[in-house]
């Protein structure tokens, strides 16, 4: 009979910070291995703490509490499968990142990681020591490496354990998604593969952390890059996968094979993951959120719906003088679609309060975005007041088109704990506003069918704070503002080079001065979902006083 070697693959949602149920959860893990009759089973990067920890894993007294976790899990694994899991090591004064191998009682193996990501939303150089290149461990018949998620994106390590013995490769990642992700990831492992000839097994963590969504996605991978597993994207999943050794080595056998999205889905899931992990997270069951009528605050109230049900989101819509009657009806048919509740709070008795006490100050002025800035902020204050009253988080609901430029106010529609749709342009809001109408997946905890009436979605955006006001007013088209946007942030493009791609040089001007003037708004925004590579916080960390501009 050939040797036959059972891995059994947690695919799962730590909680940062949550050390102690991080462990439970990874005992439920090994127990599921356990009665799988799995030799061995494998968590992910950081497990026990959770990820990324940023400067908290440089507090001793959460290290060592992380490591004492560890040393616990060993101890009550004494009989079954080996446990392999991720965590903080420290040796002679050096911080690591670790994956530890437990196995009969006792920690068998660490190692200790040696690529270091110092690129978008990683500074790992910034907290931990770079280890030297490892080599493999065995558990049972089986001689494993293991990569540790940045050092499987570079050959050294990996053809450093394949020419010591490794007979295959693990990889425990923290790896957050973005557009494309899985294909990138993908082609990378695939390279590892034909240059070590070696089975490799990419195991990725699930779940929101702040602006991060860790997709999961793991797969499985033969020689010759053939894929033998996939477990699907952004759900939880323990997967046992069977190795067998032949003539020409260990081979994996072909087990699930899970569908992954297309991308408006992918990005539509990590949106409603983000957000249930958020609120999960920090204690929130409940969401209220501005609903005006619009396509903007329309999605928001969707996500919301699909992250933790109708029921625990409220809807709120704040009139003023201007708010049109097809606003207010349509405001209340998103609402009534998703079976959320609607509470209308008009403004215009503060309004009128605010312009009396102004009054005598503002006497000879003429009325512009003061005023209509005043309107944002009542709506704001109103808001606020309800989430400090009831508990209930305040969604904010500016897309990324709005808040590059700073078409949002500060203290008003910018108020709010979470944007599920930061990192998401118009175009692309209008894209998946009639996906969702045309989708629906187990995933989603909001009612299928039509949920956002074609009228939200065809209509010319406003943010009715003037008498007939358009977006187009103050903005170029969004079709055309959103590539120059893509072109400013997610290319980091020169001007002339989008000129010499056919666009007015006067428009992109105005746009990068915008984009410029608006990084004190961004600084004070809420965090959201980051489904790019260039979400602006970590991804894109621009100075708040900046004097350059590019050329004239």
């Amino acid at each position: 009979m050939p040797e036959t070697f059972r891995l059994t693959l947690a695919q799962l949602n730590p909680v940062l910070g949550a050390i102690d149920a991080n462990a439970a959860l990874a005992r439920r893990a090994w127990e599921a291995g356990r009665d799988a009759g799995a030799d061995m089973v494998a968590l992910t990067e950081m497990f026990i703490t959770g990820y990324q920890t940023q400067d908290l894993i440089l507090k001793p007294a959460f290290v060592a509490h992380a490591m004492r976790a560890i040393d616990a899990l060993a101890a009550g694994i004494v009989e079954g499968p080996a446990l392999g899991i991720g965590g903080p090591h420290l040796r002679e004064g050096k911080l690591y990142n670790g994956y530890y191998v437990l196995q009969g009682g006792a920690v068998r193996s660490v190692i200790l990681k040696h690529e270091l990501p110092n690129d978008g939303v990683f500074d790992e150089k910034r907290v931990f020591a770079s280890a030297d290149v490892h080599g493999p461990y065995r558990v049972g018949p089986l001689r494993i490496g293991t990569p540790i998620c940045e050092d499987a994106w570079h050959a050294d390590v990996s053809e450093t354990l394949a020419e010591t013995g490794a007979e295959i490769l693990l990889v425990p990642n923290g790896s957050p998604y973005h557009r494309g992700k899985p294909k990138v990831r993908t082609n990378l492992m695939v390279a590892r593969v034909v240059e070590t000839g070696l089975p490799l097994v990419y195991l990725n963590m699930t779940g929101g952390q702040d602006d991060q969504v860790f997709d999961g996605a793991s797969f499985v991978l033969n020689p010759g890059g053939h894929l033998a597993v996939q477990l699907p994207q952004f759900e939880d999943c323990i997967a046992h996968v069977d190795f067998e050794k032949g003539p020409e080595g260990w081979r994996a056998k072909t087990g699930m094979q899970a569908v992954l999205p297309t991308s408006i889905e992918a990005d539509y899931h990590a949106m409603v993951v983000s957000l249930r992990d958020y609120l999960g997270k920090t204690g929130f069951k409940k969401v209220l959120l501005g609903l005006s009528g619009g396509i903007d605050s329309a999605i928001v109230a969707t996500i919301a719906a699909d992250a933790i049900g109708p029921a625990n989101v409220r809807c709120v819509m704040l009139p003023s003088g201007f708010t049109s009657q097809a606003s207010l009806d349509d405001a209340a048919a998103v609402a009534h679609a998703l079976g959320c509740r609607l509470d209308t709070v008009p403004i215009s008795g503060g309004q009128a309060a605010v312009a009396e006490a102004l009054g005598p100050l503002f006497e000879g002025t003429a009325p512009g975005i003061t005023e209509e800035n005043i309107q944002s902020r009542l709506r704001g204050l109103m808001l606020m007041a309800l989430s400090n009253k009831f508990g209930e988080m305040l969604l904010t609901t500016g897309n990324k088109s709005e808040v590059a430029v700073g078409y949002c106010t500060i203290y008003g529609d910018m108020n709010g704990g979470f944007n599920p749709i930061k990192d998401l342009y118009k175009t692309r809001v209008f894209e998946t506003c009639r996906w969702r109408n045309a989708h629906h997946h187990a995933w989603m905890m909001g009612p299928g069918g039509v949920v956002i009436p074609p009228r939200v979605i065809d209509k010319p955006p406003s943010a009715e704070l003037r008498p007939d006001q358009k977006d187009e007013d103050s903005l170029p088209p969004y079709a055309v503002l959103d590539r120059i946007l893509e072109g400013l942030v997610d290319h980091e493009m020169a001007v002339d080079d989008l000129v010499a791609d056919g666009f007015d040089r006067a428009v992109v001007k105005k746009i990068e001065q915008l984009l410029y003037l608006s990084e004190y708004k961004r600084f004070q925004a809420a965090p959201g979902t980051r489904l790019t590579r260039k979400a602006f916080w970590l991804d894109r960390r621009y100075p708040i006083v900046n004097r350059w501009r590019d050329g004239v």
